[in-house]
Parts: structure tokens; C-alpha cells; sequence
């Protein structure tokens, strides 16, 4: 049996990601690779995320003739977790082909365990839900010995045109037994490119765990669920070394939801890379409460940590307790200035437009990104997405439109305190707004954080975004 493998992100099809130019590879896709080749199936890597169209994919299939194609997107990215209706659509078409071609299509992707029906209804014969490489593995068995597959836990399948969900699989709960991602499959020429223009290095992804035990009530977990367990730090240690020495990558992306959750595993990878002689930057996730605990920070500044984002979502502590956040506003205030003291950039994710949110609560949340400086910040809307109690909450409230169209839509999608339009200027002052300050502070204190990389570009940036900010400022009066 020949198997093509691929995934649905095309970077192409997201104006702002593929202006910013920092792509990382299918991480899950290559995990998912890696299975396979150790059971000793033939088959054949195609990473489609440069592609100009989906239907590149066809030749692929005309040069390797598969049996089956797998469709694995990468759950480890927060880009395949929104769920964006441009890649439904790419997928879509590669499922086409692929039918046309006879071949069997198995899809594993948040978007298709949250809406199985378009997949399986496009031609899919199979989708993958939860964690997906031992089902992929035994699946390909049941088809390669055309057995009947209709009782395989972990399979979504069609059945006189209903979508039937069988039980999930037991979670992995030791990470180490998996075959390490297959790194060898992956061409990596476009990725350093991109990052050595965006950025002046070149960065990478890796995931030290799966899952996340907490219960934020707007964070789906449609592929690695509410469970957590974690790569032990021989294993990273071990994929560091390889992606350094392979691509010559100076920068890492722990993808993680959380990083470091399992007690002691900082302070063992810390102690790791010093034993090893290895010196990485790396960007994490983690949660203000937690980076709290213990001399956490300290031991981060001490492996090399460059960049922490924090869910920091709200200044208003009643919005963070409507969300479940489970953190307060002085934790948040002090995980940023612990970071600061230990050379670590403090990154906020914000979300506006959560139900109850006023503009005294918006007020708030600005205020607060004002006053601790944050080195970057992400600013979103509250998006709802299945399997979450927020979602069930103003389900009734959505339209035809219940999913972005690429990472940079940012339409609310249910009835709130003000129009969707708002929310999206909102957003565009905010980022104006930090971007001034940024540069305001820089040109005042010769240093600090900022985008631009000299004094003269700083002070040519602080009237720029002044400017906007004003311009974003008078549209959100109108509301």
C-alpha cells in the first residue's frame, strides 16, 4: 500500500500570515509520518504549505499513484485550530482529486472532528478524532486487508449519509513512545528563506507536551483534549540537538498550550542544556499562576527563554472569571515584571467581545497593556468554536457565518454589546496605540522593546502610528 500524506494549510490562502513570512512546519503531519514509516508502510511526504492552489495536490498523486491519502493537519498550530473556511475549502478540493483518482481519504483536523459531515460528505472515507497515529496505523491495516473498519474506536465514518462517531481511543500517556517527527522528510529551504527575511533567524517547532488540564470555557481542545502528559527532557533534548544540527536553527517554538506544566521539567531541561552545551532561544505559552510557582522564571532565563505569552485576555477580573481563567489581574502584573527582571520578554494575548464585556471592561484591558508594557501583544475577538461551554452559550445567536475566513477576519459572530465592525477597529487601535508607545518609549530611553531595530526608525515610527491610533480612535467614537 502507498500512502500520500499532506495537510490543508496553505499559507497563501492567509493575507496576514504569509505577509509576516514566518511559517513553521506541519509538526503533527511529520509525527504522524513518522508512524507510518515505522510500520513499514511506503509513503510519500507532500508539504503543500507554499503551494499557490490546492489543486497542486494532484500531482502528487499522478507521480505516486497512492492507494490512500491522509489529510493530517497540524494541531499543534493554533492557525489549523481556528478552524479557517479558506483551508476547509483547499481541503475540500484535495479531497476531489483524491476521489477522482480511487484513492481512500483519511482527514485528521480540528476543524473535521468539529464538523465531520462536510468531509465525510466531500468524499472523505474516514476521519481521525483525538490523538491520531495509532488509529492512522490500525486503520491503514483494516483497509489494506479490507476489513470492516466500522467498529475501530477513534474513526468517524458515513453511514446511509449519517455521520457515525465511534468511542475515542485511550490517550498516550507516555509521549516517548511515539516515533520522533520526521524531520527527514521535510524540506526546509522555503522555511529558512522566509524566517531569515522576516526575522533574521530561523526558528522551528517543536511540542514538549499534549493536551491541557484547564478549563478555560472558550478554548477547545479538539484533538489532544483535557488531558496533559509530556515528553520526558531526554526526548527534546535529543529533537533540539537534531533540528539545530539538521537545519541550523537558532530559534524554537514550543507549541504547547502550556510549557513546563509537569513539576520539576523546567529545572531538569534547564540543567539538560547546560550538560549538553546547547544554547537555543526559545517562545513558550504559559499561564501567569504558573510561571509564579517556585523559581519557574529563573529557570526559563536560565535555559534560554526569550519570549513568554501569557493568556493575559482581560484587564476587567470579572471578565477573566466569566471565562473560567482561573488567574487574577496581580498575577498577571507580576508574572510581567518578574519576566522583565529576568531578561524575558512578557507577551499578552488579549481577546475583546466576550459576552458582558462593557466599555468600562475594554478600558480596563487597554489600561492595562498601557501600564505593563508588555514586549507584544496578539489581539483578538471571542470566537466560538464547538465542544466549548461557550459555545453552547451563543450558539443560537450564530449565522451562516460560524467560522473565520483566515487568521486576520476577526468578525464577531454572536449579538454583543456593540457591532462586529467595532471589534475589528478596536483591535486595529489597540496595536497602534502599543506600537506608539513602544516606539515613544524607545526614542525617550535610547532601548526598551520595539519592532524597529534603531533610534532614527523608532522616531519615524512613533508619529506613524500616532496618526492611526488618532484615525482608530475617532471610528470608535462613532460607536
Amino acid at each position: 500500500m502507498r500512502v500520500l500524506i499532506t495537510h490543508s494549510y496553505f499559507i497563501r490562502l492567509d493575507a496576514k500570515q504569509w505577509k509576516q513570512q514566518q511559517p513553521y512546519p506541519p509538526l503533527a503531519t511529520l509525527y504522524a509520518a513518522a508512524a507510518l514509516m515505522r510500520e513499514n508502510y511506503e509513503i510519500q511526504f507532500a508539504d503543500i504549505q507554499f503551494a499557490h492552489q490546492p489543486q497542486e495536490i494532484g500531482s502528487y498523486i499522478k507521480s505516486f499513484a497512492p492507494n490512500t491519502v491522509v489529510i493530517y493537519d497540524d494541531g499543534f498550530n493554533y492557525l489549523t485550530k481556528m478552524c479557517l473556511t479558506n483551508m476547509r475549502q483547499a481541503c475540500m478540493e484535495m479531497i476531489k482529486m483524491a476521489k477522482r483518482a480511487g484513492c481512500k481519504i483519511i482527514v485528521s483536523s480540528s476543524d473535521s472532528t468539529d464538523h465531520p459531515e462536510y468531509y465525510l460528505q466531500a468524499g472523505a472515507d474516514y476521519i481521525l478524532h483525538g490523538e491520531g497515529e495509532q488509529t492512522l496505523c490500525v486503520l491503514l491495516d483494516y483497509i489494506k486487508a479490507n476489513k470492516d473498519a466500522s467498529e475501530l474506536e477513534g474513526i468517524i465514518y458515513l453511514k446511509n449519509e449519517v455521520a457515525i462517531k465511534n468511542a475515542a481511543r485511550t490517550v498516550l500517556k507516555n509521549l516517548d513512545t511515539l516515533a520522533a517527527p520526521a524531520w527527514q522528510l521535510l524540506d526546509f529551504t522555503l522555511y529558512k528563506k522566509a524566517w531569515e527575511k522576516s526575522a533574521g533567524y530561523i526558528s522551528i517547532n517543536l511540542a514538549t507536551t499534549r493536551g491541557c488540564p484547564f478549563k478555560c470555557n472558550w478554548c477547545a481542545k479538539p484533538i489532544y483534549g483535557n488531558r496533559y502528559n509530556s515528553h520526558s527532557v531526554d526526548f527534546i533534548i535529543e529533537q533540539i540537538k537534531l533540528v539545530t544540527q539538521q537545519f541550523g536553527v537558532t530559534h524554537i517554538w514550543f507549541c504547547d498550550d502550556i510549557f513546563g506544566l509537569k513539576p520539576g521539567w523546567i529545572s531538569q531541561f534547564a540543567d539538560a542544556l547546560t550538560d549538553s552545551n546547547l544554547k537555543i532561544k526559545f517562545k513558550i505559552q504559559c499561564r501567569a499562576d504558573l510561571l509564579l510557582q517556585g523559581d519557574t522564571i529563573a529557570h526559563l532565563a536560565r535555559a534560554g527563554c526569550d519570549e513568554v505569552w501569557i493568556g493575559a485576555e482581560s484587564g476587567s477580573q470579572q471578565v477573566l472569571d466569566a471565562m473560567d481563567k482561573g488567574i487574577t489581574l496581580a498575577q498577571i502584573a507580576q508574572a510581567t515584571y518578574l519576566l522583565k527582571k529576568h531578561g524575558i520578554k512578557p507577551c499578552f494575548f488579549i481577546q475583546f467581545g466576550y459576552p458582558g464585556e462593557t466599555r468600562e471592561d475594554i478600558n480596563k484591558t487597554i489600561d492595562m497593556v498601557h501600564q505593563l508594557q508588555p514586549a507584544d501583544i496578539g489581539v483578538s475577538v471571542s470566537y466560538p468554536l464547538p465542544g466549548t461551554p461557550f459555545y453552547e452559550r451563543v450558539k443560537a445567536e450564530l449565522n451562516s457565518k460560524a467560522n473565520w475566513t483566515d487568521s486576520d477576519d476577526l468578525a464577531l459572530m454572536f449579538a454583543n454589546t456593540y457591532p462586529k465592525e467595532f471589534y475589528k477597529t478596536l483591535q486595529r487601535y489597540l496595536h497602534r496605540r502599543f506600537r506608539a508607545l513602544q516606539s515613544k518609549t524607545f526614542v525617550s530611553n535610547q532601548g526598551g522593546y520595539s519592532k524597529h531595530n534603531s533610534f532614527a526608525a523608532n522616531a519615524l515610527a512613533w508619529p506613524y502610528h500616532r496618526l492611526l491610533q488618532e484615525y482608530y480612535s475617532l471610528k470608535l467614537k462613532q460607536y
